[in-house]
């Protein structure tokens, strides 16, 4: 192979992703070090599309890649397991993930007979290797190009894990890896990061489908590869699609902006409207306080009179002229009358 610099086909478009995993070498390849375990065996399995959208100018399936491989165990023995492939642009695709898990699990083909330690037959899940590709970080793993998840029992009033994955775990529960292609930036600390590094999107061109990477970057071991996405870059097939890719994301894109857009101004709206509703009832509790004040004020001023004309009684009945309570009241003559008649009604 040359030395030097070399132009691939950029592997974050899915159909070229999908040129490069279709090479059963680059496949065992990629796989085997994002397991960590040597593959024996690997057999692609039948793939499923994702539905195209209709109300897009374009038409573009995502795909899913899937693949049975047999592994070969730390203790020497042999196992298959499910490895699903997937990539993912934007968060959005989060529940086509969980619904596309959910089509695995209820898949009854991929399952085995094994003998329990009593001697019995049992059927299992194949276990689920699940392996995600994402063009965009997770909150508190911003430097983190790969994580690992994985399952681990623990005893409930035991502090150690145990090593032990007894076939119904790991028929139920499923280990992953995720690779945050941002985090890439230049990471080349173990070979899975140097092969990983066909991703990092700061080896684009010009023309963002093409990105220049240096041989000597990458092992012997990784070099088909490296001529695999050559190759990708000159099928006139593949360029066409990753126009078509662009198209079709651009679209998506503007959709997400404008739900995302009708969604802030409805939330704008609803704002504003609770807070003219506030506002109103700041007003209706002002007013009923206002009103609440007036009827206070009138019931204090009824009580004044009330203890006012009881005393103007009181002083007539003592033998206090009239005179002498207009002056000592300041009220007028006509206003003491009223209440001497009131008194005697």
């Amino acid at each position: 192979m040359q030395q030097g610099s070399v132009q691939i086909a950029n592997p974050i478009y899915d159909i070229v992703f999908k040129y490069l995993m279709e090479d059963g070498h680059s496949a065992m390849t990629i796989l085997s070090l994002l397991l960590g375990e040597e593959i024996i065996d690997l057999e692609p399995l039948p793939q499923e599309f994702s539905a195209e959208k209709d109300n897009l100018s374009q038409k573009l399936s995502i795909y899913r890649l899937d693949f049975s491989a047999t592994v070969r165990t730390p203790g020497g023995s042999k196992k298959t397991i499910i490895i699903e492939v997937q990539k993912s642009a934007t968060p959005g695709d989060i529940i086509r993930f969980r619904k596309y898990l959910g089509t695995q699990y209820r898949n009854s083909t991929l399952s085995q007979d094994i003998i329990d330690l009593d001697g019995r037959y049992t059927k299992v899940g194949f276990p689920i290797f699940s392996i995600y590709f994402l063009g965009y970080t997770l909150p508190g793993f911003d430097q983190h190009p790969v994580m690992h998840i994985d399952v681990h029992a623990r005893p409930r009033y035991l502090e150690d894990v145990s090593v032990t994955k007894p076939a119904f775990i790991e028929s139920l529960y499923h280990q992953g890896i995720i690779i945050t292609i941002p985090a890439l930036k230049k990471r080349r600390r173990d070979r899975l990061e140097q092969l990983l590094s066909i991703f990092d999107q700061s080896n684009r061109t010009k023309d963002i489908h093409i990105m220049n990477v240096q041989i000597k970057d990458f092992p012997r071991q990784f070099q088909p590869i490296i001529r695999r996405l050559q190759k990708a870059s000159q099928v006139q097939e593949v360029r066409e699609t990753m126009e078509v890719e662009d198209d079709f994301f651009l679209e998506i894109n503007e959709l997400v902006q404008a739900k995302e857009e009708a969604q802030r101004k409805q939330e704008e709206a609803q704002r504003k409207q609770e807070e003219a509703q506030r506002k109103q009832a700041e007003a209706q509790r002002k007013q009923e306080e206002a009103q609440r004040k007036q009827a206070e004020a009138q019931r204090k001023q009824a009580e004044a009179q009330r203890k006012q004309e009881e005393a103007i009684l009181f002083m007539l009945d003592s033998g206090i002229s009239r005179k002498s309570i207009v002056q000592k009241l300041n009220i007028s003559i006509e206003e003491l009358e009223r209440i001497i008649s009131k008194g005697n009604s």
